[in-house]
């Protein structure tokens, strides 16, 4: 711009001197010698200011073409451009912010595509152990001379492998739909009731180990789909159902504090140890590897509570209690009374 001024400047200044020339030819000799000082003073004036902004756009497009070669450590504004015009330190930010966006969305995408393979490695490894159970037990079922007692107890392998890599597709299925559409059904919700429903679901296998479950409290209600919170509360009853010994206690309170609605699933078990908790919700990661797998965990029943509490816009912790066990505390936003 400035540049654009100077040479119009010297434009106006010849024809300026031509006209003059034209009128009165005395004074071309005065008129010259004032020029030509002129010229040369315009000339290295907008050279200079040619070259402020010309070499900080050189370097600025130096610097796009290494960051469209894949150079993610690019940064436009520097000292180069500490001086530069307004509009040249304006773009240089600018491409900055894209810049910062793109290596954002690389990164990203370089941390999707980890996380997909490390799912894809356990998927498999989870597969491949019934798999492997159940051909076993097929191919020593083929000896027509073993005992029926043994063929009993291939033929109950064969069944538990199944049920294991069906309860295994089911909750693939379930996390793929929380994680991709992220649909609920959303309406006021009770918890308490929520939390009745699922205690009377699971009252059978907690008969079976002889494991009291108690609920206390009340809590506010929330906006949610109460079929998926209702998977929330068995998936935590459940599992503190797989740790504890038989005989063993569960407590479920319900309390409200802060605007959220808290649902606290504790339990008289050994915890889940000196690990980090967050832990506990990667998929198919078990506290104790031994024990899950012998009541049949596959490591992803805590991963579904996690993304149906986040789907809830929810947060969800697990602490090791100080007397022993271990407690879980889900907490999602609250609605207002309701009006009568």
């Amino acid at each position: 711009m400035l540049a654009s001024i100077c040479a119009l400047t010297t434009l106006a200044f010849s024809l300026a001197l031509a006209f003059v020339i034209i009128i009165d030819p005395r004074f071309t000799y005065r008129l010259l010698l004032l020029a030509i000082p002129f010229s040369i003073f315009a000339f290295f004036i907008a050279l200079w200011l040619s070259g402020m902004v010309l070499h900080p756009l050189s370097n600025i497009v130096k610097k796009a073409k290494k960051l469209a070669a894949g150079d993610m450590n690019v940064r436009f504004s520097d000292e180069s451009t500490a001086y530069a015009p307004y509009a040249v330190r304006e773009l240089s930010e600018s491409l900055d912010t894209v810049g910062a966006r793109v290596r954002a969305t690389m990164a990203e995408a370089a941390a999707e595509s980890k996380r997909q393979g490390q799912f894809i490695s356990d998927v498999s490894h989870e597969i491949r152990t019934p798999l492997t159970a159940i051909r076993g037990a097929a191919e020593t079922m083929l000896d027509e001379d073993i005992p029926s007692d043994i063929h009993e107890r291939f033929c109950n392998t064969i069944i538990h492998e199944s049920e294991r890599l069906t309860r295994l597709a089911n909750d693939l299925l379930t996390l793929q739909r929380i994680e991709g559409d992220g649909e609920l059904n959303l309406k006021r919700i009770d918890l308490h009731k929520i939390v009745e429903r699922a205690v009377a679901m699971l009252e059978p296998l907690l008969d079976e180990r002889q494991v009291l479950l108690t609920i206390s409290g009340e809590a506010p209600d929330v906006l949610g789909d109460s079929d998926r919170l209702q998977q929330v509360v068995q998936n935590l009853i459940d599992n503190a159902n797989r740790f504890v010994d038989e005989g063993g206690r569960i407590h479920v309170e319900l309390s409200g504090i802060r605007a959220h609605s808290v649902i606290t699933v504790s339990d008289n078990g050994p915890g889940f140890g000196n690990i980090n908790p967050a832990r506990l919700f990667d998929r198919f990661y078990r506290g104790d590897f031994s024990r899950a797998r012998a009541t049949g965990g596959i490591g992803l029943g805590l991963t579904i509570v996690k993304a149906i509490v986040t789907a809830h816009e929810g947060t969800v912790e697990a602490i090791n209690l100080p007397d022993g066990g271990a407690c879980f505390i889900v907490a999602i936003p609250s609605l207002p009374p309701a009006r009568d």
